[in-house]
Parts: structure tokens; C-alpha cells; sequence
């Protein structure tokens, strides 16, 4: 089976690349802005590599078709702070580069598509702090916002074309090395700062609450959705959640000075990140639970574990 991957060389794509290796599949296509060998790693030679932008439609044809594939992997985006920064490059990269890539499966009869999306695509002004798949969808993002839109684009291709679309709502995902700033990457950065020997100031209050889930139980649920039986898919688009209880920010600094007694840490409010402060956000994922059997793999203590073991 052949398998193309955008956002390939990005943080979600890495490890769902690694985990597609490690069971066995060898026709990999990493399809990415930067797919060099400093980012592809140990990867680099296990996988082909192309370079191109998911919001050129061209870049986005010659790659389905040279790929042969049978299933993609649409993981390329751009997240909240560079969306809300550049709205017009977010709505090219994140709305029509999912329409091309929608349509070159449809064009080149790719018989699956999976589509990264996020819990951003639901917004703030929630009716309930517990979100579920029927949850109305308001968000206040940009990036929230084309993540919806790209949802309902896959659910037409479906309805339409007969393809196979799933969609995975993504929590705040954890892990080494994230670069792009957010309002929740604070779940990341006080562990891996702390990992590092450095100082970090948390920019909201210790009782916010924010879903969590490990970089590797990412990738795992993304490609678990993708392998399900189709008649198993009732949903399509699915949340899926990492730990519960859900830990507030409080939670996951104390979990760290549990790992790293010298770890110091502290929590200043951003006014700028006012939407932020205070929330107390919970998942429902029954029906990834329940209709392919997802199952988090990851409490705090482990991915702490984890990070720190990639610094030290």
C-alpha cells in the first residue's frame, strides 16, 4: 500500500511516518515545506521525500500522482498563532490546500483521506465544558475556523464521491521540540524548559483546564482511525483525549516538580491570552472509544518521562 503524508516532516507527521515503518509499510511519501534530513532524521532514508506547498494546487496534483497512494495522511497546516497572524496564507494553506487535496484524491481515486483536525474548531463560547462530537462548533480562531470548514469540505467528498474522509479533533498534543507557538503549548514547554534546566513562566492561571494527549498517542489514534473497518465509522469526525482526569495547567506543573524537584516554574496571567485564563475544558470521546476502539496510552508521569529523555 502506498501511503503520501502532508505535513509530513512536521511534529503529528514524524511519528505517524515512524509508526507506519515500524508496522511494516515501506511506500512512504513525506510531502512537506522543509522535508530535509535534518528534520527527517533517522527517517531520511526510510522514506521518499518531496518538497512542496500544500496550498499550491500543482504541488499538490504531482505529489497524489507520483505517490500512487492509497491512503493520505492530510496532517498540513498552519496552526493558530501563524493563522491569526496571516489569516490570507492560513486560509490557502489550511482551506484550499484541504480542497486540493480532497480533489486529487477524488481525481487520482485515493480511496482514503485522514484530515487533522483540532478541539480549536469548537471555540470558547461552549454551552458545556465538556465537548463531544455533536458539540456545536463556533470557533473563535482563524485556524479554528478553516479546521471546521476543512470537516464539513471531507464530509461532502464522502457524501459526494464516495470517499473515505475521517477527521481526528485533536487536544493540546504534548511533546519534545514543538516550535510554533499557541495558546496551550505552555502543556509542552514548562516540561521540556524544566527538562532543559530552565526557568518557565506559564501565561495563564493553575486552574485552567485543557485536554491533553502525548505526541505518540497522536500519532497512534491518527493512524488507528485510519486502519478501522469502514463499517465501524459512523461519526466521521472525532475527538479524541489522552489522560483523564484532564489535568489543569496546576496539575502539570506539580507532575513536573514531582520528576524535576529543582524545576521552576511560575504562572503570570497574559492579558492577551484572556480567553485562556480560567477555562475548564473537558472531552467526551466515547465514540472513538467506542467505534474504533481508541484508548489513551499515556498519563503524566510518562510523557514527562518521555520528554526528559529526549533532552537528556
Amino acid at each position: 500500500m502506498a501511503t503520501l503524508i502532508t505535513g509530513g516532516a512536521g511534529f503529528v507527521g514524524l511519528e505517524v511516518a515512524r509508526q507506519l515503518l515500524d508496522a511494516g509499510e515501506t511506500n512512504i511519501t513525506v510531502f512537506s515545506r522543509n522535508p530535509s534530513p535534518s528534520r527527517l532524521g533517522d527517517l531520511t532514508d526510510r522514506v521518499t521525500a518531496v518538497a512542496g506547498d500544500v496550498g499550491n494546487f500543482s504541488h499538490v496534483l504531482d505529489v497524489v500522482k507520483a505517490s500512487g497512494a492509497d491512503v493520505i495522511y492530510h496532517l498540513g497546516a498552519m496552526l493558530t498563532g501563524p493563522s491569526d497572524k496571516d489569516p490570507a496564507a492560513s486560509i490557502q494553506t489550511n482551506a484550499m490546500g484541504t480542497f486540493y487535496v480532497l480533489e486529487a484524491a477524488r481525481l487520482f481515486d485515493v480511496r482514503q483521506v485522514i484530515f487533522s483536525s483540532s478541539i480549536g474548531s469548537y471555540g470558547y463560547n461552549l454551552d458545556s465544558d465538556e465537548l463531544n462530537d455533536t458539540t456545536l462548533q463556533r470557533p473563535v480562531s482563524f485556524y479554528g475556523a478553516t479546521k471546521a470548514f476543512g470537516e464539513h469540505m471531507g464530509l461532502l467528498y464522502k457524501r459526494k464521491h464516495g470517499l473515505d474522509f475521517r477527521g481526528i479533533r485533536y487536544p493540546s498534543v504534548i511533546g519534545p521540540n514543538v516550535t510554533t507557538p499557541s495558546n496551550t503549548q505552555y502543556t509542552s514547554w514548562m516540561i521540556e524548559e524544566s527538562a532543559k534546566g530552565n526557568p518557565f513562566t506559564v501565561w495563564t492561571v493553575p486552574e485552567t483546564k485543557v485536554p491533553v494527549m502525548y505526541i505518540t498517542e497522536a500519532a497512534t489514534a491518527t493512524v488507528q482511525l485510519a486502519q478501522a473497518p469502514l463499517e465501524n465509522i459512523k461519526m466521521a469526525n472525532y475527538l479524541v483525549d489522552g489522560e483523564k482526569p484532564t489535568p489543569t495547567a496546576g496539575d502539570i506543573a506539580d507532575a513536573v516538580r514531582a520528576k524535576i524537584p529543582d524545576a521552576k516554574i511560575d504562572f503570570v496571567r497574559d492579558s492577551s491570552r484572556a480567553m485562556t485564563h480560567g477555562r475548564s475544558l473537558t472531552i467526551d470521546d466515547s465514540c472513538a472509544r467506542e467505534e474504533w476502539g481508541w484508548q489513551p496510552t499515556h498519563n503524566l508521569p510518562r510523557m514527562i518521562d518521555e520528554i526528559m529523555a529526549a533532552f537528556a
